[in-house]
Order: structure tokens, then C-alpha cells, then sequence
């Protein structure tokens, strides 16, 4: 490929940031009050890789302080959807478990998501999408691979 450069990078990971921006704006939308993205996102975390993480591993799979993580999840148990247990494993720490209502939620927000997203499948041709996810996640992959040393 000697046509590209490492500005090619740059623009695609300037797009990427653009997309990041819409869809933070098009989920936070239909949460409700008091909650943004990031709450969400410590929900969707809990459902895909599943309960019982603790705060500072959660902060490292999202690279922020464990301050900020501990603030997002005091959020959400002041909301209910999550649960903070002692850690059975270290008395000094404690694990994150969805509730009942963080589950529903989740469910909810995505449904509520599907309506727009049926409306992007009209204007939008899904299957490019579907052509580039796996692109996307080697990226990621390599990526979370390359942080991690």
C-alpha cells in the first residue's frame, strides 16, 4: 500500500471519534435522567463480560481512574441497577453485580435504540457495515493487545 501514510490513520481514527460522539448523543437521548453514557456502558460491560468485577478491574478495561470509576458506580447504585458487594477474595475490596433493574434497563435503552436503528437500515446500507466489523475488531484486538503490553 504505498499510497498511504500515517496521516490515514489519523483521519480513520478521526472518524471513529466523530461516530463515538453521535452514538454517545444518540444513546444518552433516551436514558433516563441522571444518567450518561458512561453508566451505560458500565452496564453493557457487566452484561457482555459478567458480574462480580471489581471497581479497579473495571477501571483498567476502561483506562480511567479508579476515582471515576468508583463515581460512575456510585451513581448507579444510588440509581439501583448495580449492587456493590464485599469481594470474597480480598476483604478490602468490593465486586459490582447488576441488579434486576440495571439488566431491564440495559434491555430498555436498547430496545428503545432499535427503533432508530431500523430507520438507519432504510437510509443506510447495513451490509457495509457488517463487511467492515471484523476489520474493526482486529483493530481493537490489536489495539487492546498493544496497551496491554
Amino acid at each position: 500500500m504505498p499510497d498511504t501514510t500515517p496521516a490515514d490513520f489519523f483521519d480513520f481514527f478521526t472518524e471513529i471519534g466523530i461516530l463515538e460522539q453521535l452514538s454517545r448523543a444518540l444513546l444518552e437521548a433516551r436514558l433516563p435522567h441522571g444518567l450518561i453514557a458512561p453508566h451505560f456502558t458500565v452496564l453493557n460491560h457487566l452484561t457482555r463480560v459478567g458480574d462480580g468485577r471489581t471497581p479497579i478491574d473495571m477501571a483498567r478495561a476502561f483506562q480511567i481512574p479508579k476515582t471515576s470509576m468508583t463515581h460512575t458506580l456510585k451513581g448507579l447504585e444510588a440509581q439501583g441497577l448495580v449492587e456493590l458487594r464485599p469481594n470474597p477474595e480480598d476483604g478490602r475490596s468490593k465486586t459490582v453485580w447488576l441488579t434486576d433493574a440495571g439488566r431491564a434497563l440495559r434491555a430498555q435503552v436498547i430496545a428503545e435504540l432499535g427503533a432508530q436503528f431500523q430507520q438507519m437500515m432504510t437510509e443506510f446500507d447495513v451490509h457495509r457495515l457488517t463487511e467492515i466489523k471484523p476489520v474493526l475488531t482486529d483493530l481493537r484486538i490489536y489495539l487492546d493487545n498493544a496497551r496491554n503490553g
